[in-house]
């Protein structure tokens, strides 16, 4: 919440005591904090806590929102991973808070905001490196898929690409 009055502070849990709890000390834990003008702003606008039934639906909801940072606050994270797609990094467990994993954990701190992360991965290596795909047919699967490719150049108007497949095909099949 003190990145900006954009951010998000959501707190998903099985636990009402718990979710009491956040809610009854938020705006103390607020009051503490130098950019508080920044953060009070952000929980207001979007921070929340939501009471869920079981850890499935948290995981199900957290892969929903997509947040930037997820942290996974509970005995065994290991099993909610696999449901969890849309995050930009997941902290696992209860010691392992946002900040490591900016700062000093290894991922680094340039990561999808704004539920991004459901179609956008943080920046790694792989950003700066330059890739080549290579495609290769056999005249078995151009007669099997060609006429797609085809048909596909063609509605797009582009003919010669339609033609660059079709006249292929047509000196396969004489």
């Amino acid at each position: 919440a003190e990145h900006d009055e954009s951010a998000q502070a959501i707190l998903v849990t099985t636990d009402p005591t718990l979710a009491e709890l956040v809610l009854d000390s938020i705006e103390e834990h607020l009051k503490l904090l130098d950019r508080r003008d920044i953060a009070v702003a952000s929980w207001e606008r979007n921070g929340a806590v939501i009471l869920v039934q079981d850890l499935g639906e948290a995981a199900a909801l957290a892969d929903d929102i997509a947040p930037e940072h997820l942290e996974l606050c509970v005995g065994d994270p290991e099993p909610l991973i696999s449901n969890i797609r849309h995050a930009g990094a997941i902290f696992l467990g209860a010691w392992t808070p946002e900040a490591i994993g900016d700062y000093v954990g290894g991922p680094n701190h340039v990561l999808p905001t704004a539920r991004s992360a459901r179609f956008s991965s943080g920046l790694s290596v792989l950003d700066f490196m330059k890739r080549t795909t290579l495609v290769q047919m056999t005249p078995e699967a151009l007669r099997e898929i060609g006429p797609a490719a085809a048909t596909l150049a063609e509605s797009e108007g582009l003919q010669a690409h339609g033609l660059s497949v079709s006249s292929r095909l047509d000196r396969l099949n004489r």
